[in-house]
């Protein structure tokens, strides 16, 4: 992948003074909940500078990655993920992409949006219209990516990605994304959380305490300790803020989440990049068809001009690395 320069110096200076982007897993609630917290301030702001985003572009577009990066920790050995969202909506919706050793990637089914009049919020709503979200999942050993569907129900990404692994895998999931704006327009901060109650606890798992006598009482302490944990997710300030803010992480999982006991367990880098290369496209057109490569050489100019819809990388193929 190219990678755009940043060349905002007062913005490059902001992002050099708060915490870098990360990832910390953790547990809590004597393993009855996972999650992960993550920043994602300058992987926002590089997908930005590849793809040269607007604001509303570039909040769409960024609450979609970041909600593909905090998938991560869901996968299970070397695995790669498309997570898509189409609606009839302005918006179309987006195609990103994860992969377990710790990239994100995607692109707007639709760029530039079309805007009526100018934003006066960040409610996303009225650019989408009806239509699904997809989760396709390619792993070692799998002959066939896993597909789940869902249709669009909230006209919010977190939510609807909340309500697919509830619908689809039946667990009980919450995301929040945030994305900070400067007075500017510059991403000052950004970041997501995500919170998931263990498949083996079903929503009704059994708490590691003496006082409970049996399995019903058991179940109703894990109840009332879910419900408390969710409404602790709730009270949670704005995520992009905190991050322009230089806020910590720890704090957050420490201070929000106390009273149930977190234990971070890993810590992450989660980037913005691609696997592309101008030797992999110019691989890809040499297994075209021997006739369309003949007349590509023949007739197209020199040298081609290949642009990755995943990162918006350009690449010059010159017709000496197709013969």
């Amino acid at each position: 992948m190219i990678k755009a320069e940043i060349t905002d110096k007062e913005l490059l200076k902001h992002l050099d003074s708060i915490h870098k982007d990360e990832m910390t897993i953790f547990v809590m609630a004597d393993g009855l909940v996972r999650g992960a917290f993550f920043n994602g301030t300058r992987l926002v702001n590089q997908m930005r500078a590849n793809h040269h985003l607007g604001i509303l572009e570039t909040l769409l577009l960024g609450q979609a990655e970041l909600c593909a990066a905090l998938l991560i920790p869901t996968m299970k050995g070397r695995e790669h993920l498309n997570f898509r969202y189409e609606t009839n909506g302005p918006a179309v919706g987006f195609s990103v992409e994860a992969d377990s050793t710790g990239y994100v990637r995607g692109q707007l089914l639709q760029n530039p949006i079309p805007l009526d009049a100018p934003l006066e919020n960040w409610d996303l709503k009225p650019f989408f219209g009806d239509g699904t979200l997809t989760i396709s999942r390619m792993g070692e050993g799998m002959k066939a990516p896993q597909v789940g569907m869902v249709p669009i129900v909230y006209k919010n990404i977190s939510q609807d990605l909340a309500y697919y692994f509830y619908q689809s895998e039946q667990i009980h999931t919450a995301f929040n994304t945030s994305i900070q704006f400067d007075q500017k327009g510059r991403v000052t901060g950004a970041g997501g959380m995500f919170l998931q109650v263990m498949p083996k606890a079903g929503g009704k798992a059994a708490l590691k305490t003496e006082q409970v006598e049996n399995s019903e009482d058991r179940d109703a302490e894990s109840e009332k300790l879910l419900i408390k944990v969710e409404n602790a997710f709730r009270a949670m300030p704005s995520i992009g803020k905190w991050f322009a803010d230089g806020g910590d992480m720890e704090d957050v999982i420490y201070g929000l989440f106390r009273e149930f006991n977190p234990s971070a367990v890993l810590n992450r880098d989660v980037i913005f990049d691609c696997p592309c290369s101008a030797e992999y496209y110019a691989q890809h057109i040499k297994h075209m068809p021997k006739a369309e490569l003949e007349d590509i050489i023949a007739h197209d100019p020199d040298p081609l001009e290949i642009v990755c819809h995943n990162c918006a990388s350009v690449y010059k193929i010159t017709k000496d690395m197709l013969r």
